[in-house]
């Protein structure tokens, strides 16, 4: 999935300015960036996002320019077998083809911008179709050659337990752009010196997980090592389409963790989902190398939804 938060929000900081939107609508080999991936360019020189990792920015910039200055649509192409592509820099050994547009009704409507974040605040993935032939871009489908890029809503994690390993958690979490909730009653848990930039939740975790409605773009991890705590959140994180649901816990305390949930009416299939022990199996030591194997288990799941 790509990465085109930091575009969105640009988008809306911009708003009524003249603007070009660059979006990777081909790949091939070993491409240094996913279909649908972005760069907004303003006209006066600043962007947000990338289409190549760094590769071609410079000659999608003077292209950009070009579009906000009154030029049609371009689709670009770059690959190893063409000169121009190794003059921009791309010798990774794939091929992307870039569309840039300009941001108006001709192109990239604006208000598309406004639908994609109205559907990210309500949960809810968005499609918007591009013909390829015109450039223009739409929520509703065209025939013939078209690209269309479907923007998920932005990933969320909720941990249950405000311990040391939530601690990095949340800081692995805040890099990797995944916005974060640490739920846990106990208030002298649950402090802003212990967990800067993240959002604390101290309702009872399956009040909090309700509330939250975690779906296929969300994560549930469950580490206060309490079961009064645990057990709730997980009960609530299963019984939804939550992504990644993880436990903090050796194989025998799961398979009393297992009866327990099951007493409560969880049935054998959502027990299946929990990944417990947590975490990819990389021989974890220490709080930090913890949080590292949940969070690599966690984007994988992520992926695999995708």
């Amino acid at each position: 999935m790509p990465d085109n938060d930091s575009v969105l929000t640009a988008a809306a900081q911009w708003k009524g300015e003249p603007l070009a939107l660059a979006t990777v609508v081909s790949t091939w080999g070993s491409a240094p960036r996913p279909r649908g991936s972005h760069m907004l360019v303003h006209a006066d020189g600043r962007f947000e996002g990338s289409v190549s990792g760094g590769c071609v920015e410079s000659d999608i910039l003077a292209t950009a320019a070009e579009v906000i200055a009154g030029a049609p649509f371009q689709l670009k192409n770059y690959g190893v077998a063409d000169a121009a592509a190794w003059e921009v820099g791309l010798p990774c050994g794939g091929e992307i083809a870039v569309l840039v547009q300009p941001v108006s009704a001709e192109g990239f409507d604006p208000e598309l911008f406004d639908r994609i974040a109205e559907a990210q605040a309500a949960g809810k993935a968005l499609s918007v179709s591009t013909d390829l032939a015109s450039g223009q871009s739409s929520l509703r489908p065209f025939e013939g050659a078209a690209f269309v890029n479907r923007y998920d809503p932005p990933r969320r994690l909720l941990i249950v337990g405000a311990v040391q390993i939530a601690q990095a958690l949340a800081g692995l979490a805040r890099e990797l752009g995944i916005a974060t909730t640490v739920i846990d009653p106990r208030a002298r848990f649950l402090t802003e010196e212990r967990f800067p930039g993240v959002t604390l939740d101290d309702r009872w975790p399956d009040e909090a997980v309700e509330a939250l409605d975690p779906g296929l773009a969300s994560a549930v991890v469950t580490l206060s090592h309490d079961t009064k705590i645990d057990d709730p959140g997980l009960i609530a994180a299963l019984a939804r389409p939550t992504a990644y649901v993880g436990a903090l816990g050796s194989r025998r305390s799961h398979a009393a963790r297992r009866e327990r949930l099951a007493s409560a009416g969880v049935s054998q299939a959502d027990l299946d989902r929990i990944d417990a022990p947590v975490g990819l199996d990389i021989g974890a030591i220490g709080p930090a190398e913890i949080a590292l194997s949940i969070a690599a288990a966690m984007v994988a799941a992520f992926n695999r939804k995708d």
